[in-house]
């Protein structure tokens, strides 16, 4: 692992009545970055079935946060399943993780 290399988290609130808000109560998702490119070497979320962490993962990996613009829109016209205000809400809320150790640093 570089050193380069950062993990950053986010967390939102999953809408009542899906499976994944049954079992979490929130969204999270975890990405490794790397500090000076910006770029998403890997993602994980907690979605209930496998394919849709699948799906989420190869939507992430290879993008950059400095994009953040980017991620949102690719999710808005991609991912349709019923936790995608969580989802984007917390990829959003490790972007501002993401800035505050760029800020810090």
């Amino acid at each position: 692992m570089k050193t380069s290399e950062i993990f950053v988290s986010g967390y939102a609130r999953l809408p009542q009545g899906i499976t994944a808000e049954e079992m979490y109560t929130v969204m999270v998702v975890g990405m490794i970055v790397d500090r000076d490119t910006g770029l998403i070497l890997d993602a994980e979320c907690s979605l209930v079935t496998d394919l849709a962490k699948k799906f989420i993962k190869e939507l992430l990996v290879g993008k950059s946060l400095d994009h953040i613009t980017e991620i949102e829109e690719v999710l808005t016209q991609r991912y349709f399943g019923s936790a995608r205000k969580a989802l984007i809400s917390a990829i959003k809320i490790a972007y501002e993780k993401y800035r505050q150790v760029l800020s810090e640093s």
